[in-house]
């Protein structure tokens, strides 16, 4: 459950103001979830094309024909950037202070993001905030903040490494002691607090409102193919794609390279795979109105900080999306529309967190200096693609200098 943070806000939202079909985008989005669970065998999340589905929102004239048609070019782009290992030549040489630079602008984004939904009321059709949250409720600042210190308590600040050599501990009141709070921290560090919370979320918003629950139509939503024009190829690509393909290149593709191999040793997938499978989630359910989809740092952050370990938790969220896409179709928005999303805040604020604390690597002052300089230009420019151009300037600029100086260019350990 640990990208539920940016997943059900951005389908909620494009369901609500463009009538995405919910239906269909949880059949498709499972079955992904599923297949990348199996071939992967790390938490591989599955998530929205974000610049995509921000244009959606808040343009009026972009519609779901469009959406799709921006889905599909990015997906068609990014195969072939694949197929041809033109990805892989572009991972190999973009240095990791840019990397992480592309990977904190995100963190910290989706952390800044997780405030506002904790803070202030959302209108999320319309993606605003609609005045501040009141304290008490079922949807108060209270419920929330309450959430942030139940997952604090149990994941804490990360991982926590215990070696379970209770033998080792010396024998006598204080060593049996130590054994016992080891124990007792690894059951509590055990509890899947995303799905709890997650849980929790889906009872208040049927306690709620309790009619919702009539609302529901057993049966799946009709899934048949989009029809594109040429206006909406056009207007697809231009305001579609364009923002869309560096966001996947480099946080859904080269990102999530660097984070898998640094979460998971031993797991380094190459970004051939990754973008092969990038363009055929989106080559083949965007054609039938599943929303664009990608992998994402983010999301594999948030699923790794929640405990997830390997293939087969984000196996069995697929599982979960696509019986429910199949029993209820598009009428579960009824339920989600009342969701609490200051608790969908939370989740997202841990994930951003985890994605951020992944840039702590930095070993030498060239190297912070860059990966902060092209976070500053993501996040102020709103541009992932301008910070990236930003940091291999600065990059090579000071490797040029290191060398005129006739220092070795290396990093110091």
């Amino acid at each position: 459950m640990g990208d539920l943070g940016t997943y059900i806000p951005i389908i909620l939202a494009l369901t609500l103001a463009k009538d995405l079909n919910l239906g269909t985008t949880l059949i498709f989005t499972g079955l992904y979830n599923i297949v990348t669970g199996v071939i992967y065998g790390v938490p591989m999340p599955v998530q929205p094309m974000k610049s995509i589905a921000a244009v959606g929102i808040s343009d009026a004239s972009f519609g779901i024909p469009e959406v799709m048609a921006a889905g599909i070019c990015t997906g068609a782009i990014v195969f072939i950037l694949g197929v041809t290992g033109l990805m892989q030549l572009v991972y190999r040489f973009i240095p990791i202070s840019v990397v992480r630079g592309i990977q904190l602008a995100q963190g910290l984004s989706f952390s800044m993001t997780a405030v506002k939904y904790i803070k202030n009321e959302q209108n999320i059709s319309k993606s605003k905030s609609i005045g501040e949250r009141h304290w008490l409720g079922l949807d108060g600042l209270l419920l929330a903040l309450i959430c942030g210190f139940f997952i604090l308590l149990v994941n804490g600040a990360g991982d926590d490494n215990y070696d379970g050599d209770d033998e080792k501990c010396e024998l006598g009141n204080e060593g049996r002691r130590m054994i016992k709070r080891r124990r007792i921290k690894k059951i509590i560090s055990s509890l899947p607090s995303a799905f709890i919370i997650f849980v929790v979320g889906l009872l208040l918003a049927i306690i709620r409102v309790p009619q919702i629950i009539k609302g529901l139509k057993i049966g799946p939503s009709s899934i048949e193919m989009i029809k594109i024009s040429k206006h909406a190829w056009k207007e697809g690509f231009i305001k579609g794609t364009i923002p869309q393909l560096p966001l996947s290149i480099l946080n859904s593709v080269i990102a999530v390279c660097n984070l898998s191999s640094d979460l998971f040793p031993g797991k380094d997938f190459s970004a051939t795979s990754l973008s092969v499978s990038v363009g055929l989630m989106n080559l083949i359910g965007c054609w039938f109105g599943a929303m664009p989809c990608c992998h994402g740092a983010g999301g594999l952050a948030g699923q790794y900080k929640f405990g997830g370990r390997s293939g087969g938790c984000v196996a069995l969220l697929g599982a979960i999306k696509l019986i429910l896409g199949l029993l209820f179709g598009s009428s579960l928005v009824k339920i989600l529309a009342q969701f609490p999303i200051g608790v969908l805040g939370i989740l997202l604020l841990f994930a951003g967190i985890e994605l951020a604390m992944c840039s702590r690597d930095m070993n030498t002052k060239e190297q912070s200096f860059v990966m902060l300089l092209c976070t500053t230009v993501s996040l102020v420019g709103s541009s992932a693609t301008l910070g990236f151009v930003c940091g291999i300037v600065a990059h090579f600029l000071l490797k040029f200098r290191e060398l005129g100086r006739g220092r070795d260019p290396r990093p110091r350990v």
